[in-house]
């Protein structure tokens, strides 16, 4: 990731130091979508409290997600009709270390996040076979959120993450640039000159929150996988999505 965000002013920590200290499978997430110049800014102000993480001496990585759903995109429509019981599942591949994992990702009725994964075989990447069917339905039985008959891979997703840990307080700041998703009937991309920003951290709002909020930004409820979903098929009412893209949401569909 190009040094524009500022990520050399950060002290550097390692994945055992990141995850003895922020697992937060259990989290409240918020996202911005933010100009790099904002992001800069971000990262500066942040810079006394927060390290970024460091794997194999890169302070970022890319990832390759691939989401499954049902034919008809359930899990994009109860994510935009907001309901309580809902889930995402996803395969994820870290490409410059070949680890991969499925996870899936439930809502609490109180609206946290819970998210659970396993470790499978790179070779298993965008695949949903029994090991992952298995592996849903145990969660999704475990969260009290109801099952779905069949799932199919969806949308593709590729972005480059840096990730920014308080190592004293646990919570962490994920910025994604170079956003591409890929469908059958085409792609969409976040805008190059934009990062979306993710907080994950409890119930009351992270120093960086705070730090976004006195730069001028606001958190935006939208699913990078919603988004993007409903984008590319235009059956999918995302009235939200559409009346925010090319303003705060910055995405924008590029081809067939």
């Amino acid at each position: 990731m190009p040094d524009d965000l500022g990520l050399t002013l950060l002290r550097r920590a390692s994945l055992d130091e990141v995850m003895a200290c922020a697992a937060l499978l259990e989290r409240t997430d918020r996202k911005y979508v933010v100009p790099r110049p904002v992001v800069h800014r971000l990262v500066e102000q942040l810079a006394a409290t927060h390290h970024v993480l460091s794997v194999a001496g890169r302070t970022s990585t890319t990832y390759r997600t691939q989401y499954v759903d049902t034919g008809d995109l359930l899990c994009v429509r109860d994510h935009i009709q907001r309901r309580r019981r809902r889930f995402k599942a996803r395969s994820r591949l870290y490409v410059e270390d070949g680890l991969c994992r499925f996870e899936v990702k439930t809502k609490e009725p109180r609206g946290g996040t819970v998210k659970v994964q396993t470790t499978v075989g790179p070779d298993r990447f965008g695949r949903f076979g029994d090991e992952e069917a298995a592996f849903l339905e145990q969660a999704l039985r475990e969260a009290a959120v109801p099952g779905v008959p069949s799932l199919e891979p969806t949308v593709e997703m590729t972005y480059e993450r840096a990730t920014l840990v308080d190592l004293a307080g646990g919570s962490r700041v994920t910025l994604d640039a170079h956003l591409v998703a890929t469908g059958p009937a085409g792609r969409v991309r976040l805008d190059p000159g934009f990062v979306l920003v993710e907080t994950k951290s409890g119930a009351s709002p992270s120093l960086a929150d705070l730090v976004l909020r006195r730069l001028g930004q606001r958190p935006r409820s939208f699913s990078k996988y919603a988004a993007t979903a409903s984008l590319l098929h235009d059956h999918v009412p995302a009235n939200d999505v559409h009346r925010l893209t090319g303003t705060a949401l910055h995405l924008e569909r590029i081809s067939a």
